[in-house]
């Protein structure tokens, strides 16, 4: 069996305030992908589920896709959508 990552997931503006937290260290499995990573996510705090379909992901710098494999040591961000005003 191969080891696991580790990596840090980062929430931003609403969704800090949703978990009370607003980064912590998450251990996945190898070859785990950022979706992986978003359920792990849900199940530690449910109420951002209700975010998961305007949610923007990024891995370090870059936006990411659901399909991205997660690395050891990535950064996971979560980000409600942008409002202007």
């Amino acid at each position: 069996m191969s080891p696991g990552v580790t990596i840090r997931v980062r929430l931003w503006a609403q969704l800090r305030d949703a978990a009370s937290c607003g980064e912590w260290e998450l251990e996945l499995p190898a070859g785990s992908t950022v979706a992986t990573g978003l359920e792990s996510v849900y199940a530690r705090f449910p109420k951002i589920r209700e975010w998961d379909r305007s949610l923007l992901l990024a891995v370090g710098t870059e936006y990411a896709l659901r399909t991205q494999v997660l690395c050891e040591g990535d950064e996971l961000s979560l980000m409600p959508p942008v409002q202007g005003g």
